[in-house]
């Protein structure tokens, strides 16, 4: 039996039935992670030490036939942008420095799932403060795809979608301020979720303010929304003092989900959104899972979407934010910014307060009428996540490296970040080059829980790939990773 293959909730099972313990399976993951660290780059930080200690604690508490929450003892790693207490939280950057960026505490979801009982298994890789949908830092160097190493996992939460892909453990927590759950999920072939605004607790909004949410990557529908639940925002106050702007889900919401599947659901179709280009193998591969779906019992409409200066208010709302961010920051450590980045700043110290507010009112606010609207007709939307597989790495985007920060490059995402809606990618099919391509499901606000049905009916009925070199008779083949990027 291979641990690492398993989902969150067999592992469960497993410790209940006393087939193995949360340090085996702790032990599982490190292994397969300092395996294929120096192939993947997916972990920034790996501290087995106190993960293993973390692990006794559950695994003694099972032994006793006494869990603590619904993920004692599962192994969960936390992208680079969100504080684990005594970690440093040092964001891709070389403007930062463990002397500096030590979290003095866990950020609210990281107190949420260690009080679950869950063992933190390390940080996985960002993008220099997330600015970017790509997997290159200045301070972590480049996280190669398992599926292609010579290709980009996607952004920001590009550790986590690597680690998703190659087994290294059963949950990551991302966060998605643009598509950074959704870009590495469809490109690395693994189940990526943005839950709506304000479903989550949060104490840290980041570069993107409002727009961001956490999400999970993962290998399993169910396990996505196993880790839903526990960092969702469950009432109209909330006693820790965290950042909140809805009132909250029902314990167990995304869970509960799972079983609603999707037949009866009315789906509008959007082969392209606002008229981008989509690759013909994409489209094709989009279009199945959309069959799929239908098969299940749910009934499918063509429709269109065109939200034309969704990219502007976008671009203004995440540039002013980012201006705002480094600039707090010294000179000397704006010096050691990578160029994309202060393009960024640089974009955003032109905006006006009028511009920011007038972006954030009524462009976005015309983005809103217009999805309200579809939201009339249909259930869920049904969309590429992106217009075509994974690219090189060390491009900020496919095509020439020369027109500046750009958002074009990822059309189908951001658009739910400034509306706020619930969204997931989901694997459909492999291009003839074997790479990836991400389905991507939109429900309307606070329907958290007919998405998680779809995604589940889904995932049931179409069941993911796994990279090349993933699974042998021993498990996960750490070698076949190693000699591909050797032959780099």
């Amino acid at each position: 039996m291979d641990l690492n293959l398993l989902s969150a909730r067999r592992l469960l099972e497993g410790y209940a039935r006393a087939e193995f313990t949360p340090v085996d399976v702790a032990r599982a993951c490190l292994a397969r992670i300092e395996a294929t660290q120096g192939a993947l780059n997916a972990f920034c930080l790996i501290d087995s030490p106190r993960t293993l200690a973390e692990a006794g604690a559950p695994a003694a508490r099972w032994a006793t036939g006494a869990p603590q929450g619904p993920l004692d003892g599962v192994p969960v790693s936390i992208k680079d942008l969100i504080d684990v207490a005594g970690w440093p939280t040092l964001s891709g950057s070389n403007a930062t420095s463990p002397e500096t960026h030590t979290a003095a505490r866990d950020a609210a979801q990281v107190a949420r799932l260690r009080a679950a009982g869950a063992v933190i298994l390390g940080k996985t890789t960002t993008t220099e403060f997330g600015h970017k949908g790509v997997s290159d830092s200045p301070r972590t160097g480049a996280t190669r795809n398992p599926w292609n190493l010579a290709l980009t996992t996607g952004g920001s939460s590009c550790g986590a979608g690597a680690a998703a892909a190659a087994g290294l453990g059963p949950l990551h927590l991302g966060n998605d301020g643009g598509g950074s759950v959704r870009i590495p999920a469809s490109f690395c072939g693994v189940i990526g979720v943005k839950p709506g605004a304000g479903t989550l607790v949060t104490d840290r909004a980041g570069i993107t303010g409002p727009l961001v949410a956490s999400g999970p990557l993962t290998r399993h529908a169910g396990d996505a929304a196993l880790l839903l639940d526990v960092i969702a925002h469950r009432g109209p106050v909330e006693a820790d003092g965290t950042l909140l702007s809805g009132p909250g889900l029902a314990p167990g919401a995304f869970s509960d989900g799972l079983a609603l599947g999707a037949s009866g659901l009315r789906i509008g179709w959007l082969p392209t959104l606002s008229g981008a280009p989509v690759e013909a193998e994409t489209a094709a591969l989009v279009r199945a899972g959309l069959e799929v779906l239908c098969s299940l019992g749910a009934e499918a409409e063509e429709t269109a979407l065109d939200l034309p200066r969704a990219e502007e208010a976008y671009i203004t709302i995440l540039s002013a934010g980012t201006a705002l961010f480094v600039n707090e920051m010294s000179p000397g450590q704006r010096a050691l910014m990578e160029p994309a980045l202060m393009e960024l700043v640089r974009v955003g110290m032109a905006v006006t307060a009028a511009e920011y507010a007038h972006a954030y009112h009524r462009l976005r606010g015309g983005c809103i009428a217009s999805l309200r609207a579809l939201f009339t007709r249909y259930d869920l939307l049904v969309l590429p996540t992106m217009p075509a597989p994974a690219f090189p790495l060390f491009h900020d985007y496919p095509g020439p490296q020369d027109r500046g920060w750009r958002a074009d490059w990822t059309p189908f995402t951001f658009p739910f970040n400034l509306a706020g809606l619930p969204a997931a990618s989901l694997p459909c099919g492999l291009t003839g080059a074997g790479l990836p391509v991400g389905m991507q499901v939109v429900a309307p606000w606070g329907h958290e829980a007919r998405l998680m049905g779809a995604v589940a009916a889904f995932c049931a009925a179409a069941p993911a790939a796994a990279p090349p070199d993933f699974i042998t008779p021993e498990g996960g083949n750490a070698d076949g990773f190693r000699a591909r990027a050797e032959a780099l």
